[in-house]
């Protein structure tokens, strides 16, 4: 399996088991007292729920099962995030927190650039291990 494959879908994990949560699991996100009982609710399942897949996309990977889908799974993970932040427009999506604050350096979100780097890798990923079957077969 080449590294580049494991070290996409590892990252991923990481983003997404880790970081994410470490971040959300917080008054801005999940113990939010402005947001609704029902909107942390969706946040915490949507939190353990790309917990739970980008932890079975690295198994899949890691274990050789199925590397495709594990590289699957996290692009769909990765990029499902990307196409919510590119259509916040049109439902009233924003990268700032309630209190107007937002994680951005230079103006650019580093959340957004941090996942489209995640979902670069895991394209590289999926090339390598492409171009890997072909050479043992």
């Amino acid at each position: 399996m080449p590294k580049i494959t494991i070290l996409s879908v590892a990252l991923c994990v990481f983003i997404l088991l880790v970081l994410i949560p470490f971040m959300e699991i917080s008054d801005t996100h999940l113990t939010n007292p402005e947001w609704p009982g029902h909107a942390r609710l969706h946040e915490a399942w949507q939190l353990l729920e790309n917990a739970a897949f980008s932890l079975l996309a690295f198994i899949l990977v890691w274990k050789g099962i199925a590397p495709r889908i594990g590289i699957v799974i996290g692009l769909i993970l990765s990029s499902s995030f990307l196409v919510a932040w590119l259509t916040g427009p049109l439902y009233g999506g924003s990268m700032a927190h309630s209190d107007g604050t937002e994680f951005a350096i230079g103006g650019i979100s580093v959340v957004v650039v941090v996942v489209a780097i995640i979902a670069g890798l895991l394209l590289l990923g999926w090339r390598a291990h492409s171009q890997h079957i072909e050479v043992s077969a």
